[in-house]
């Protein structure tokens, strides 16, 4: 005999309570949550060093990475950040209760910036709420500059849109323009970045974006806890 069971209970509000609550503690502990979205191969891994580089000059910067398996982009980062991977062994995304558990693996913290590397794809991830305060989805002029018409989900849940691998734009069929008018009609208020980590075009002005968001987020944060009192 078959029996249903109603159990009432609302696994999308619970999920998103716990980003809300990793937001906030985050918050609490000056740490700015940055997270990559792209396919595989669009240069996450690359960004993030040159990122580090730039910003661990002033900042406690740790990174978390996932992927399927291997730990080579840990190992990657790990001269220029605290560093870490999470391997789903088959897992298309990351969710929250890995970032928890793999948090105190970066050792000392807290960090002024948090950056997660999701695992490369531009589909199930843009489902997920991780807590981030940024979410930015890359883009590569290697894989068309149609990409946001057909994935739209990825860019309209995102903040930010990082065309990459820019020095490659004379050899490949890939216009600028047209990608973000095709994402602005997705999501008419992201902000766009170009970026070449292999010759740092971009890398400093992208940094600077990161430092004035962190900024913004303090004051906001610190506001927030002035009218709490």
């Amino acid at each position: 005999m078959e029996r249903t069971i109603d159990v009432k209970v609302d696994l999308k509000e619970q999920r998103r309570r716990a980003a809300d609550g990793f937001r906030k503690s985050m918050s609490e502990h000056g740490t700015y949550v940055v997270r990559l979205l792209s396919s595989p191969g669009a240069g996450k891994t690359t960004l993030l060093q040159k990122t580090a580089e730039n910003l661990g000059r002033d900042f406690r910067v740790g990174i978390l990475v996932g992927d399927v398996e291997t730990e080579r982009d840990a190992e990657r980062l790990a001269p220029f950040a605290p560093s870490h991977q999470i391997t789903t062994g088959g897992a298309c995304h990351l969710e929250l209760p890995l970032i928890e558990r793999a948090l105190p693996e970066l050792g000392a913290g807290p960090f002024d910036f948090l950056f997660v590397e999701d695992i490369g794809n531009l589909i199930c991830p843009a489902s997920h709420d991780l807590g981030e305060h940024l979410r930015v989805v890359l883009l590569s002029a290697t894989e068309g500059d149609d990409k946001p018409g057909k994935y739209p989900k990825a860019f309209r849940s995102s903040d930010v849109v990082v065309i990459s691998k820019t020095d490659l734009l004379p050899y490949v069929p890939f216009s600028v323009e047209k990608a973000q008018q095709d994402a602005k009609l997705v999501q008419s208020q992201l902000r766009f970045f170009s970026v070449s980590a292999m010759n740092d075009d971009g890398i400093a002005e992208w940094c600077d974006f990161l430092r004035e968001q962190r900024k913004a987020q303090e004051a906001f944060a610190e506001s927030s806890e002035a009218v709490g009192r």
